[in-house]
């Protein structure tokens, strides 16, 4: 007798290993050994982890399940991110109609620790995430199949944001959350910038990866970052340097062995104004260059972030 049962596609998130490797370069601060201990109990903690683009959030997630030997899945929300996305759809294969498993339900599956990035990002209508928050079975409705999460499985959710939208501008496009959804979440985490000494030992290790050692060049860098932090969160500036550029600045330099251009090649995303002040503080702290040696502004340039560090 044939069976209707709807066959489950098989996809890599069931066949590959996991656990994701540890990063040479990476340097623990903030809230990184709590993220381990919650990890590493395998108890299911819903987690939300906020705090400024570039500044480590889920590389710091991510790390912590390498340390701790933990499945890792990370899914980027975006605005038409939606439920099938998310718990799994039909998808038609040879004719047929099969099912296959969404991210959500395959760290439920496995007993993974599942990153949801970027959540503020996402779809406004997150209420199929709610019972799954809560750590209970939940209902692959489309198939009638009734999930129960094996052991391990918890959630960590990353935005710029407290889910309570950008009135700044800084993030468009960022939803506000609904506060039940948020209520679900135990604990809720301000990642901030890596302190001056933690991020000199980051980008030195960087400028090592690129073949560039260079320690004086590494505190410049930062001290020029932190600098302009502090003005920012003074008012005093629209625009800040995380730790993400800094690492665009060194591997730009890798190529290019010029500092002035690989950090005008990385401001050239903001505007004339902000990238001539910003140029300019750095002579200020770095006497050892001078703008005359920086390439003329040029409009600008599609340079993609791939994925890096922060």
């Amino acid at each position: 007798k044939s069976s209707n049962k709807i066959a489950n596609v098989q996809t890599d998130l069931d066949s590959i290993d996991l656990v994701p490797k540890q990063y040479k370069n990476y340097v623990p601060f903030g809230d990184f050994e709590d993220i381990v201990s919650i990890v590493s109990s395998k108890k299911f903690f819903p987690v939300f982890v906020t705090g400024q683009s570039g500044n480590g959030k889920t590389m710091s997630i991510e790390q912590a399940c390498a340390k701790a030997k933990r499945k890792f899945i990370c899914i980027s929300m975006t605005p038409e991110t939606d439920e099938g996305d998310l718990l799994g759809n039909y998808v038609l294969i040879d004719g047929n109609m099969e099912w296959r498993d969404g991210p959500v339900t395959t760290a439920a599956r496995q007993g993974a620790v599942l990153c949801i990035d970027e959540i503020d990002y996402g779809a406004q209508n997150l209420s199929c995430l709610q019972r799954v928050l809560e750590g209970k079975p939940f209902m692959l409705k489309k198939k009638g199949e009734l999930i129960v999460p094996a052991e391990g499985f918890t959630i960590f959710a990353t935005a710029n944001t407290k889910g309570k939208g950008s009135d700044d501008g800084r993030y468009m496009f960022t939803n506000v959350l609904n506060e039940a959804f948020l209520e679900r979440f135990l604990n809720t985490y301000e990642q901030k910038w890596p302190p001056v000494r933690i991020e000199k030992k980051i980008i030195e290790k960087e400028l090592q990866s690129v073949g560039r050692e260079d320690s004086d060049f590494a505190d410049k860098l930062v001290m020029w970052a932190d600098t302009i932090r502090k003005t920012f969160d003074d008012g005093g500036c629209d625009e800040v340097i995380s730790t993400r550029r800094l690492v665009h600045i060194v591997n730009t330099f890798g190529i290019h062995n010029d500092k002035m251009k690989a950090i005008s090649l990385c401001l050239n995303r903001f505007d004339d104004d902000t990238k001539a002040s910003f140029l300019d503080l750095y002579t200020k702290i770095d006497s050892g260059v001078n703008l005359d040696e920086t390439p003329a502004p040029t409009p600008p340039q599609n340079i993609v972030d791939e994925e890096q560090p922060f």
